[in-house]
C-alpha cells in the first residue's frame, strides 16, 4: 500500500541493490522513491498495521460458543458477542482488518 512507503528518509531500510530499477524494486515487495539523494532509493515497507474487529455483517460469522453461551462467557473466550439476529452465531470470532 502506498501509506506504507511514506517514511522519512533516515528511516529507510535497504531492500535493494546499487542500480536496481523502480519496476525490479517492487517486484521484490520494496517502495522506490529517487527523490532524496543520499539514502536508499529501493527501502522496505512500513509493516502494516492491523487490528482486530467485530464484523458488522451477520453472514461471515464464524462460531466461537455454543448454545446458551453468555456474553460474558463469549468475551472470556476473546470473541465477539452479538445477540442478534436469529439463525446466526451470537458469539463468533475477530476478523482481522488492515489499517
Amino acid at each position: 500500500a502506498k501509506c506504507q512507503c511514506k517514511l522519512a528518509p533516515r528511516l529507510r531500510r535497504n531492500c535493494g541493490y546499487p542500480g536496481i530499477s523502480a519496476v525490479e524494486c517492487r517486484k521484490a515487495g520494496c517502495c522506490f522513491n529517487a527523490s532524496v539523494p543520499g539514502v536508499p532509493w529501493c527501502f522496505a515497507p512500513k509493516p502494516k498495521k492491523v487490528r482486530k474487529a467485530c464484523p458488522n455483517d451477520a453472514h461471515p460469522r464464524i462460531n466461537c460458543g455454543f448454545p446458551g453461551i453468555t456474553a460474558q462467557e463469549c468475551e472470556r473466550k476473546g470473541c465477539c458477542f452479538r445477540a442478534h439476529p436469529a439463525g446466526v452465531p451470537w458469539c463468533f470470532y475477530h476478523r482481522t482488518v488492515e489499517e
